[in-house]
Formats: structure tokens, sequence, C-alpha cells
């Protein structure tokens, strides 16, 4: 239910452009370094919220979830 398309690395930071088909649920998991996501189409969520097209979310170091989304996103 995930397309990845790499978009840059460098050291421990890696960019990609993410679609989710509807109805992809990811395993909860761990992001030691942070985690930055913006949502540039439909809506991603996790046990947290949900998060429509815009949204941009900075999530800490060690921040934990289990992503998904219903309607697909990208």
């Amino acid at each position: 239910g995930l397309s990845v398309l790499p978009l840059h690395n460098f050291g421990t930071e890696q960019v990609a452009l993410v679609r989710w088909q509807p109805g992809t649920r990811f395993t909860r998991h761990t992001h030691p370094g942070g985690e930055e996501i913006l949502v540039l189409e439909g809506i991603f969520s996790d046990e947290h919220g949900d998060y429509p097209a815009g949204s941009w979310l900075r999530n800490p170091p060690g921040f934990v979830h289990a992503p998904f989304s219903n309607s697909g996103c990208l």
C-alpha cells in the first residue's frame, strides 16, 4: 500500500515522497532522530490525530506511532 520515491539522503537525513493507498496501515515504530511530514494530498492519520492536506508535522526524537490512511494520501 506504500509507494516510496527517495528524494534526498545525507548522513542520517532521508527525504522521500510517499504515496499511501486507501486503507494502508503501517506497524507501530519509533523515529530515533525525529520525523517531519508534509501532507500534500488526502488525510494522513495516526493514533494522535488526523492530518489533512497542508498539515506539517514535526515529531521529536524518540516519537512513536502507528500511521495509517483510510482515504489515501501523499
